[in-house]
């Protein structure tokens, strides 16, 4: 099994055993000190990407395609590196490439591919890719099916999800037993992962906010 990178390096709090804030800042899952630099963090990341971990690879795709931490904007090199991931089982990958496909991003614009990689990565558990799959039903007026998939990715979590259905509800489009439905789903996911060190995450940054 692969040792995947850790997103707990960039949000969890490091604790000790008696709750104290430990000094010397390290991942709580894969135990590897913090990088001090921008350097040191691109280097880390070229050798987990070398070393074929998905989310490395994913990562710096995400970093080209945004043109951020001293990388160079570049939509063919992001879905490149996408690729690379989704070849190797990363289901979020192919939601990234299905949004390059939808929007024209690196690639002329394919709705049926963008569809094709949505699914894969909503086949994987991705929320995000299931939303954009209720999207695209319902603009083309399926709000049957588009229901069916704003319902999935709600119980996955999806935020989106949830204020989608909240607004099918008020056109008439989904009925209030959805709704109510919808919001069971998404409070039932809330108390599955609700955890003190994600409260505390919540509340030093509000982008953990959950």
């Amino acid at each position: 099994m692969e040792k995947l990178y850790a997103r707990g390096c960039d949000y969890a709090p490091v604790l000790d055993d008696h709750g104290n804030i430990v000094t010397e800042k390290k991942c709580p899952f894969c135990r590897t000190p913090l990088p001090d630099t921008d350097e040191d963090e691109r280097e880390r990341l070229k050798k987990r990407v070398a070393a074929g971990e998905t989310y490395a690879i994913l990562r710096l795709g995400v970093h080209h395609y945004y043109g951020e931490n001293g990388y160079p904007q570049d939509y063919t090199k992001a879905l490149e590196l996408w690729h690379r991931a989704a070849e190797l089982g990363y289901s979020e990958s192919c939601c990234n490439i299905g949004y390059a496909y939808e929007h024209g991003q690196g690639v002329v614009v394919d709705k049926s591919k963008a569809n094709h990689y949505y699914e894969l990565a909503a086949i994987g558990g991705n929320t995000t890719a299931r939303c954009n799959l209720g999207l695209i039903c319902r603009d083309s007026g399926n709000m049957d099916r588009a229901l069916k998939h704003f319902m999935i990715a709600a119980r996955g979590g999806d935020t989106e999800s949830l204020s989608f259905i909240k607004r099918m509800y008020f056109f008439g489009d989904a009925s209030k037993g959805d709704y109510t439905k919808a919001l069971q789903f998404y409070q039932a996911y809330l108390g599955e992962i609700k955890s003190v060190q994600r409260d505390k995450a919540a509340a030093a940054d509000e982008e953990n906010y959950y």
